[in-house]
Order: C-alpha cells, then structure tokens, then sequence
C-alpha cells in the first residue's frame, strides 16, 4: 500500500464503531480521500495485509470497502494481482470533463426549473462560505478545505434537480476529476479568477436564469479541464 512522502496523516488513524457508521463505511471515506489526495499513488497496488495494520480492521471490512471504491472508478480489481488504485492519464482526465460538461449542466438546468425557494438561500450560503475561504499553497489544510467546500458548492447547485441516479454521476465525476484538480492545486493557488466564475453561476441559478447559468457553468468546467490536461501532460501518461 504505497503513499506518498505526505503518507502519515489523519486517514490512517483508527476507525472507530460509532453505531452511525459502519467501519466499512468509514473505511470508504479514509480511503477515497488517500486517493483523491494523490497519498495512494495512482496505479499502486494496495497492500491488504498494510492496510489493515494501519487501520486496525479485519480483511472482511476491508475488502467491502475497496469494492464499494470500484464503481467510483477510484479503485481497479485484476485478477491473481489484487486491488489496485485506478491509474491516471490525460485522455482521461478530458474524458471526464467532457461527461462534467453535459452531466451538471443538465442537473443545474433542472434544478433551476424544479428547485423550491429554499435552495436558493442554500446556493448563496455555499457560494459565500467558498469565496471567504483561504487557499494558500504554502498551507496544504486550507487547500483541503478550500476542496471540501468547492465540492459543497457545485453538488449544492445540482441538488435542486431532485433526480437521485443524475446527481449520483455527477458526485462520482467530481471525485474523480478531484484526483486532477488536487495535484495541480499542490503547488498553486489557482490559475484565474475562480471566485468570480463561481459567483456568476450561483447568481444566475438563483436568479432562474438557466442559460446563462449553464453556460457559465460549461465554461468554468472546460477551462479547469484544459488547464489542468496542460499541466499535466508531460508529468503523467496520455
């Protein structure tokens, strides 16, 4: 189970039966978050025998949790090889943001059209809590919770669509786009003007402007996935 130079922190600390969440279930979480994260290398194999030392858990849990990862497209299973973090490549990288492009400007011009009053206010709450936000490269916690809260705001936008199996692709694609976005925000705070990017498409949502929101949205999506297809194309595979 290889990590990176960073490997040692809170995801490895032990899991604990709260009666809310099972330990596979939290598992899923640690382990998502050590791959999204790049501290489990993409393409290395997983350790089933380190993992459950660093996570003081049985095989059963374990195994339950790297399954759950496999439909995320975050995990990868070859037989007589084991489990093995999903490899990274830049043609994947466009794909996906290709799928982000249609997939949330679909949900968002839903929601626009569906979403009762109160999503309204929770848009705007989203959107000020990322904007105050501090993002400094020299600090990696408050680039984790600049993450955190970049995802509340885009899965806050779509949620008003109310269609469960679409906001599901959609979280899926954002983890997996993360993977990207994280590696490059390593060494950078960010490469435009996000923040007004991000204000423009909540103001349209809130506004019921589903065109214009839409658009913004497309675009904000094409630009991150082109900028970061352009960093990353001599550091990782096409």
């Amino acid at each position: 189970m290889n990590a990176g130079a960073d490997g040692a922190g809170a995801w490895q600390s032990a899991l604990v039966d709260d009666g809310k969440n099972t330990i596979a279930s939290q598992l899923v979480e640690r382990l998502r978050e050590a791959i999204v994260s790049g501290q489990l290398e993409a393409g290395a194999k997983i350790n089933l025998d380190r993992a459950r030392e660093i996570f003081a858990v049985s095989l059963s849990p374990l195994r339950e949790a790297l399954a759950r990862l496999i439909p995320d497209g975050l995990v990868i299973f070859e037989d007589n090889r084991g489990y093995r973090v999903a490899p990274v490549s830049v043609a994947d990288l466009r794909e996906i943001t290709r799928l982000r492009e249609e997939f949330e400007t679909l949900a968002l011009r839903q929601a626009t059209s569906v979403a009762p009053p109160e999503w309204e206010g929770d848009v705007m709450r989203a959107l000020h809590r990322l904007n105050t936000a501090e993002r400094n490269p020299a600090d990696p916690a408050t680039l984790e919770r600049w993450e955190a809260l970049h995802r509340e705001f885009h899965l806050t936008l779509l949620a008003g669509c109310q269609m469960p199996l679409l906001l599901g692709f959609c979280r899926t694609l954002l983890n997996l786009n993360d993977r990207y976005r994280r590696s490059f925000l390593v060494r950078t705070s960010g490469d435009r003007n996000v923040s007004m990017e991000h204000s423009e498409i909540a103001q349209g949502a809130v506004a019921r402007d589903a065109d214009f929101a839409c658009e913004r949205l497309r675009e904000h999506i094409h630009r991150t996935g082109s900028n970061l297809a352009a960093h990353l194309s001599d550091r990782i595979a096409p």
